[in-house]
């Protein structure tokens, strides 16, 4: 339950004063207040109606996320296919341009041979321009491939939020019935102290607010849009990532202590996707702690003058060395068939590299694991000087 704004009841307290001067409400004025009290509740419930739709819209986007994870498996088996046709051309490439060099030899040695090393020489051009061309609509088609793959990576991580997620709206659609119903029955009493009942519904709509702050964050992070590069301060990216699985940290137990840099970390980088990043790393040490006594994750961001550092640690069981130089491959995974692809890390780490950054593992067997993101930092660019 929300605390009351500052200033309230003195705020109200003195317009009541100032206005009626001590004398009783009019019963005409009172029960236009009451009427308009009632026309608010109304509005609320109607609110509460839609909030509860859109939660059953987020079941039914459940539902259908068993059908994108079989998706997004087809579309790495096209990845893997197309990747393969790819280097089979690239052969082909070397085996023309080296058959064009051999061609161009005999025909300084051989002028009786110079008409059929012409006619050859112009077929291997045009295999040469048409595998080129083959060659970059293979990399456009490998480049949105990849965008479906980070696309479908987000909605299963998405799908893993969903529970937590519902939890989190439960709270406010408990606290938004709960003063409703107060309004609704000070209302059926005859109560003629209207300020309670504004004070009651101020913190309904309240409780409207948070939870479509929440639902408007699982909407632009599920969205799936045209990548846009900005400055980003990566702190904002953390907190924005953990409010997310905050819900289903807690309920397991899971401690989590931040230690973000007082200075701005600014990244060039797509928020979404950078968020995505954090939210794998948060969510890889959450299911490492699922059998430890002691479950804490610490977060800590740092820079210097040209790197910004975000290191995860957890105080799980760790990782076996011999692991370490895999957990970053396509679909390699610890976890028991069926609770994992084997994507998180491989997702993370391109998105990485796309923008310039690093990611490392540091781990004892027994003494937990810190994942280590390394991004360039981006000097805040000076503001735009007036026209003269």
């Amino acid at each position: 339950m929300s605390a009351e704004p500052e200033g309230l009841d003195a705020g109200n307290a003195g317009n009541g004063d100032a206005g009626n001067g001590g004398a009783e409400l009019d019963p005409a004025a009172l029960r236009e207040q009451i009427e308009q009290l009632q026309a608010r509740v109304r509005r609320a419930e109607e609110r509460r109606r839609a909030l509860v739709h859109i939660m059953g819209d987020l079941n039914e986007s459940n539902q259908k996320l068993a059908d994108q994870r079989k998706a997004m498996l087809h579309i790495l088996g096209d990845y893997e296919h197309d990747r393969s046709r790819l280097a089979r051309q690239t052969e082909r490439l070397d085996n023309s341009r080296r058959a064009l060099l051999h061609i161009l030899k005999d025909s300084h040695e051989s002028n009786l041979r110079l008409g059929d090393s012409r006619k050859a020489m112009i077929h291997i051009m045009g295999d040469l321009r048409e595998t080129t061309q083959e060659m970059e609509r293979r990399e456009h088609e490998l480049r949105d491939k990849q965008e479906q793959l980070v696309q479908a990576g987000k909605l299963a991580t998405l799908g893993e939020l969903t529970t937590g997620v519902a939890h989190e709206l439960n709270n406010p659609l408990n606290n938004i019935g709960l003063y409703v119903g107060n309004v609704i029955d000070r209302i059926r009493l005859g109560e003629d102290d209207a300020e309670p009942l504004v004070r009651d519904l101020e913190k309904a709509m309240e409780q409207v607010r948070k939870a479509t702050a929440i639902i408007s964050h699982l909407r632009t992070f599920g969205r799936a849009a045209r990548v846009s590069i900005e400055q980003v301060d990566v702190d904002d990216v953390i907190e924005r990532s953990l409010l997310l699985v905050h819900e289903q940290l807690r309920l397991r137990g899971i401690e989590v202590e931040l230690e973000l840099c007082p200075e701005e970390l600014l990244v060039v980088a797509n928020p979404i996707q950078l968020e995505q990043v954090f939210i794998n790393l948060l969510t890889n040490a959450r299911d490492a702690l699922a059998d430890a006594k002691r479950k804490t994750i610490r977060v800590a961001s740092s820079r210097d003058d040209e790197l910004i550092r975000i290191a995860f640690s957890d105080t799980g069981p760790g990782i076996p060395a011999e692991l370490q130089q895999r957990i970053f491959d396509p679909f390699f995974t610890t976890k028991e068939v069926g609770t994992g692809t084997g994507l998180g890390l491989s997702i993370t780490y391109s998105i990485l590299k796309e923008y310039g950054g690093e990611i490392s593992v540091e781990s004892r067997p027994g003494k937990g694991a810190t994942f280590i993101v390394e991004l360039p930092f981006a000097e805040e660019e000076p503001p735009e000087e007036p026209l003269l």
